[in-house]
């Protein structure tokens, strides 16, 4: 099998989880990997310039870990960022790869070999500024979900930091992050990054906090009815209740022919057992929304979700911050069902009292008017309002071919690579609950797709065919599974999982229902796949 596999040099854009492990995995196949990171070392959404103090992961210590190596055990169950950023530097370190990357380095543009030569020349700037080119056979994009902050500008808003108010976005928050004593908070999102800052301003003497969520969603805490969540929402039981792809259109009647009486017998045996099977699952999410509102306390704090759970459940499900809701009760946190509508000028009659900025000791306005109407002082507003992609160094006309025109959403095939983007290929595109364990699945699959040794290389027709079933499955079946561009497998970690190790080959198969997905399992199904190196 090695003698018909060429060796090829290869290039590895970003140094986080994705571009860790898939530099790994290239590398532990024997071929020439070289990686690029535009930071000053690994970690991606770990390095401390990108995150805010208390960051902590939302998947436990034994979902969010390679499956060579355990994260420690003086590690609490859920670590917080400076934890998981040395743990991703040990791992580098144990597979050799401080050497392999180039830091402080971007990519700026990729051009296609001349001559119809297979591969890519990557333009690269370094940090002193003198662009260079170097040319590779295959390019592995993971520069992630996660690239640049979403920055949003509300009217007014340069008039008030220009007065002396602070507009900050959540990765930098760190900034002022000692510093909350006597200011009036307004953080603007809904995600844990932002409950996690909203409890924090307010448990660091911030004179008032208020919580800006524009729609209200479905919150997990760490522990429901006294059991961690990782036990009950990570099975594979629970993920055969939600509308997967594989079983696209299994809710629908089982409607056939029925040409005799056998076939119309079956039909009706059927028929009741959709029935059946639609009941059980309906009843089951039913009594895990009431167990959540009660828990939680949502009705109360008029946070209660208008979508049903089992429609909304992707990447984008929130951990619910320890103390949020005791926050919410002690009144040091008061959350609002709306958004920025503008910042008020003192002078526009909405509020004529004017307050002294934290940092400068300029005068500044003193509230925002929302959209419903309400006005609310502030000095200092966090936005927490998540990160953009950023694939700007890939060809235009490549661009074209892997983000659908229609809505946005990417055209991959297993969430790493287009048929019509030669040469290159994605880790980290099929984001999880358990994101490291996803991006070393996928790696190890696109090594070996590269490779040609998949159990059986996937036609261009076919790939074609199965990234527009995919699209369809998102937008008439599955809309929850469109947020990050379509780029989130949750919550079917097991069917994509098993969709992996079948392409690859492995022997092995992880096939409990009552468990959540382990590391060490999928190391030993990675494993039993047929073992190979390129000389």
């Amino acid at each position: 099998m090695t003698n018909s596999i060429i060796k090829k040099k290869v290039a590895v854009i970003g140094g986080g989880v994705s571009g860790i492990v898939a530099a790994k995995v290239f590398k532990s196949q024997g071929h020439d990997v070289i990686g690029f990171e535009r930071s000053n070392s690994f970690g991606g959404v770990w390095d401390p310039k990108r995150s805010y103090p208390g960051v902590q992961t939302q998947s436990s210590k034994d979902l969010y870990r390679f499956t060579d190596m355990p994260m420690p055990e003086s590690y609490p169950e859920w670590p917080e960022g400076d934890q998981v950023l040395k743990y991703l530097n040990g791992y580098a370190r144990k597979h050799d790869l401080f050497g392999t990357f180039h830091f402080n380095t971007s990519v700026i543009e990729m051009l296609e070999k001349k001559d119809n030569e297979a591969g890519w020349i990557l333009k690269l700037k370094p940090e002193d500024g003198k662009e260079y080119s170097q040319d590779f056979d295959f390019v592995v994009v993971c520069s992630g979900m996660f690239t640049d902050p979403n920055k949003i500008v509300h009217p007014n808003q340069e008039i008030f930091t220009e007065s002396g108010g602070c507009v900050l976005h959540s990765s930098e928050y760190k900034h002022i992050a000692n510093d909350m004593k006597d200011r009036d908070v307004v953080v603007i999102g809904g995600s844990k990054s932002a409950t996690d800052i909203a409890v924090h301003a307010a448990r660091n003497g911030a004179k008032s906090v208020v919580l800006l969520h524009r729609r209200n969603v479905w919150r997990i805490p760490y522990f429901i009815a006294g059991i961690n969540f990782k036990h009950l929402l990570y099975m594979r039981a629970q993920e055969l209740q939600f509308n997967d792809w594989a079983r696209s259109g299994i809710w629908n009647d089982p409607r056939e022919e029925m040409t005799n009486v056998v076939s119309q017998l079956w039909y009706y045996v059927k028929l009741i057992a959709t029935m059946l099977c639609r009941f059980f699952v309906w009843a089951n999410f039913r009594a895990l929304e009431t167990l959540l509102s009660f828990q939680l306390g949502l009705k109360k704090w008029n946070m209660m979700p208008s979508e049903r759970i089992e429609d909304t459940v992707s990447c984008e499900l929130p951990i619910a911050t320890e103390g949020l809701f005791e926050c919410f009760q002690n009144g040091t946190i008061r959350p609002i069902h709306s958004t920025v509508d503008k910042y008020i000028e003192s002078n526009d009659g909405a509020n004529k009292d004017e307050t002294t900025s934290l940092i400068t000791g300029k005068k500044i306005p003193m509230s925002l008017r929302l959209e419903n109407g309400q006005e609310l002082t502030a000095d200092t507003v966090i936005h927490a309002t998540g990160w953009k992609m950023n694939h700007s160094f890939l060809p235009p006309a490549l661009q074209e071919k892997l983000v659908d025109e229609k809505d946005g959403q990417f055209r991959l095939y297993r969430w790493a690579v287009n048929p019509h983007l030669p040469n290159i290929g994605f880790v980290g595109l099929n984001s999880s609950f358990c994101s490291v364990l996803s991006s070393e699945m996928i790696a190890n699959w696109l090594v070996r797709y590269v490779d040609g040794v998949l159990t059986e290389t996937p036609s261009i027709e076919s790939m074609d065919n199965h990234i527009q079933s995919m699209l369809e499955w998102k937008r008439k079946e599955r809309p929850a599974a469109k947020v990050y561009r379509g780029n989130c497998i949750a919550p079917f970690h097991y069917l994509h999982f098993d969709e992996i190790l079948r392409d690859i080959g492995a022997v092995e198969k992880v096939t409990g229902m009552f468990t959540y997905p382990d590391a060490d399992k999928y190391g030993r199904c990675l494993e039993s796949a047929p073992q190979y190196f390129v000389e």
